[in-house]
């Protein structure tokens, strides 16, 4: 940089490695390697200081970028999908499934044998409570969560938590007042709270960016297959009616005892990090580690770094994250537990309908989430698929709101609003492998990733409190609500693409007057736990 360059205030200066990095024990193909690198490269420090990298991942990892064959790279995606991205997806169908316990036996008797009705029939206030309570506990351990999950084995965390929920939901069909469901509620929470953060560091430790949007989405569209799955099989459970157990309490058993059981296996299967893999070769290993470098995102560093705290706090990215997380799960919890009762209750149906009719509601789910991913890789636009798929969230609300429910027909056109107001889940999904892809620094992204799901839980934990009871079945405030949250998301998702687009032409310009760190093809400094502001290298997607 020649001295007339003023240097950008918007990214941190980038920090210089050492040249001494003697204590690296070099294979003969990465002798080689490094004696073929240009002199001039060699001399404007384009080299990895392996002192900034963790020393599981500097085992593994070379001086620069290692080129992998296509054939090699689609044969090692297989190899993490079958060891990972199964079980993210089947963890995450569970939970999705676990929560969805609450709304289905909520026309199954759980009220009633509860005492959650009101002396006019209705469900009360307290019902909601059973949902906002577990938000409330995961905005309390959010962080400390995420400090444990950067400091221990993710896959062995993930297993336990399983395991702990599973029993917790299985305790449900014990309770029988209200502060019994209280208490295994608040526990389901505090264990269920390590789920989706676990995902995020998983994406990103495993998978290339390209690719993180479509896993991210694979798991999050469980969200649907649980509305499909669990529809039928809560059909299946109303059908009970004698025994020793109402039908609400085998559906909690059946899937606690379910998840207890995969809790276990998820012990045995899943590898913690690609350096840990026992099932995988040494150099299936070594190539594993060099797919990701080109994230530059970093891949594990448990030494807490209080400069990537700050950095985390003041950065403009945290605080659109936790934006677009906030904005959509309140209109989302709200409508996930009072489901049922909108369609049976305000629409009309009857209670073996209206569990079906979940069935639908599944499937339009995951044809959002699909549709939204398939358009970003097409278009390679995050940000204006998520403000195109929240246009159908305004139309469905305001449908709701304005149009009379008295004929077969209005209830029909009720119905399929009540489905596209869902759309806005695209944006939800979307926001969450933006960050996985942005986030660069080990502690920055423990911070990020925390406070993103602080406001998730925030979000939901609000989210069934603005539908009250005296409004039912029309929900007026609740919806009146949701019309907000959508106009607050959009006002987000602009301004963060102005945002992103404008650091990407600021580092673009430092790459064109010559700086080096701003155009690294060798990618020497990947692995160092650079935050995504140190590394002038590093290019948003949006």
């Amino acid at each position: 940089m020649s001295s007339t360059e003023v240097p950008d205030p918007d990214i941190v200066n980038p920090i210089r490695p050492h040249q001494d990095d003697a204590a690296k024990r070099y294979s003969m193909a990465e002798v080689e390697r490094a004696q073929s690198v240009p002199e001039d490269i060699e001399e404007k420090g384009e080299r990895a200081d392996y002192g900034k990298v963790d020393s599981e991942v500097a085992k593994y990892s070379s001086s620069a970028q290692v080129v992998i064959s296509p054939e090699d790279n689609v044969r090692l995606r297989k190899l993490i999908d079958r060891r990972v991205l199964v079980v993210m997806v089947t963890t995450y169908f569970l939970q999705a499934i676990d929560k969805g316990t609450l709304s289905f036996s909520s026309i199954m008797g759980l009220p009633k044998d509860t005492g959650m009705l009101t002396p006019a029939g209705k469900v009360s206030q307290d019902f909601s409570w059973l949902t906002t309570c577990i938000y409330i506990t995961i905005l309390v351990v959010e962080y400390p969560q995420n400090y444990i999950l950067a400091r221990v084995p993710v896959a062995k965390y993930l297993g336990f938590s399983i395991i702990a929920w599973g029993a917790v939901l299985a305790f449900h069909a014990a309770c029988h007042n209200f502060l019994g469901l209280v208490i295994v509620r608040t526990l389901l929470g505090l264990f269920e709270s390590a789920c989706q953060p676990a995902f995020v560091i998983l994406s990103a430790m495993w998978y290339k960016r390209e690719e993180q949007a479509s896993r991210v989405t694979y798991w999050y569209m469980m969200n649907g297959a649980q509305q499909i799955v669990g529809g039928l099989l809560a059909y299946c459970f109303t059908l009970i009616t004698d025994g020793p157990l109402k039908s609400w309490q085998w559906l909690f058993m059946a899937y606690g005892i379910i998840s207890v059981f995969f809790g276990f296996f998820v012990l045995w299967w899943m590898p913690d990090s690609p350096m840990r893999a026992k099932c995988f070769s040494e150099e299936d290993k070594h190539l594993m580690v060099e797919r990701v470098r080109g994230n530059q995102t970093g891949l594990q560093n448990r030494t807490f770094k209080k400069d990537q705290v700050w950095d985390a706090l003041t950065d403009p990215q945290t605080w659109c994250y936790a934006g677009i997380q906030f904005t959509t799960t309140l209109p989302t919890s709200g409508l996930g537990a009072f489901a049922n009762l909108i369609i049976s209750g305000s629409l009309g149906f009857t209670n073996l309908q209206t569990q079906l009719l979940a069935m639908v509601l599944g499937f339009y789910i995951i044809i959002v989430l699909l549709g939204s991913v398939w358009l970003v890789k097409k278009f390679n636009q995050n940000i204006l698929v998520m403000l195109g798929f929240v246009i159908p969230s305004f139309v469905g609300t305001i449908l709701l709101m304005t149009v009379p429910n008295e004929t077969l027909a209005q209830h029909v056109g009720l119905l399929i609003s009540y489905y596209i107001t869902l759309s806005f889940w695209a944006a939800q999904t979307l926001g969450l492998s933006m960050m996985s892809r942005n986030v660069g620094g080990q502690t920055k992204k423990s911070v990020v990733v925390a406070t993103n799901f602080i406001f998730w839980s925030a979000g939901n934990a609000i989210g069934p409190q603005v539908f009250l009871s005296r409004e039912a079945p029309k929900y007026f405030t609740a919806f009146a609500t949701h019309l907000g949250c959508y106009a607050a998301l959009v006002l987000i998702l602009l301004f963060f693409r102005f945002y992103l687009s404008r650091q990407n032409k600021k580092r673009d310009q430092l790459a064109a007057a010559g700086v080096s760190e701003a155009h690294d093809e060798r990618l020497a400094h990947a692995f160092e736990d650079l935050t995504d502001r140190e590394n002038p290298n590093f290019r948003y997607v949006y």
